[in-house]
């Protein structure tokens, strides 16, 4: 196991101790933001949950973000589309970026499901640094997003 995936481990084994038995969303959510955000130090950590047809900003660590994101625009907007992860190395790259930051290089947006299986929000991460995240970060996180699944969303 590689020192990153030691690290996702033990995060994901600190979450899963941290929301047992809770059920309030957000407070679930703002908790797993913090712990993410200051055990790996990325820019932003957060979520956008699906509320009136749009992602809105919900807990979140970093600097101020965007509070509206349209279906299928940007990297969340996208992510909650196609319903899948996406990991974007260089988001000068990425067609129809939204750039809540200017500091922001390379970002992640995980859906979250209900227990349908139907997008109920997104993890979104940021980072300063281009070609921060990798499969390594994709695996745990959506490990991750599976645990709020399982506590949040029946």
């Amino acid at each position: 196991m590689t020192a990153k995936e030691e690290k996702y481990d033990l995060i994901y084994r600190q979450i899963a101790s941290l929301i047992e038995g809770e059920d309030e969303e957000m407070s679930v959510l703002a908790n797993v933001a913090a712990l993410l955000h200051e055990a790996m130090g990325f820019l932003w950590t957060g979520f956008y949950m699906v509320r009136n047809e749009e992602l809105r900003l919900a807990p979140f660590q970093g600097p101020v973000a965007c509070m509206h994101i349209k279906y299928g625009k940007g990297v969340c907007g996208t992510a909650w589309k196609e319903q899948k992860t996406q990991v974007v190395r260089d988001v000068e790259e990425f067609p129809g970026h939204i750039a809540c930051s200017s500091l922001s290089r390379s970002e992640i947006v995980v859906p979250i499901y209900n227990k349908s299986g139907e997008v109920v929000g997104v993890l979104d991460i940021d980072s300063k640094e281009i070609g921060t995240f990798d499969e390594t970060d994709r695996i745990w996180l959506e490990k991750i997003s599976d645990l709020l699944t399982q506590h949040l969303y029946y």
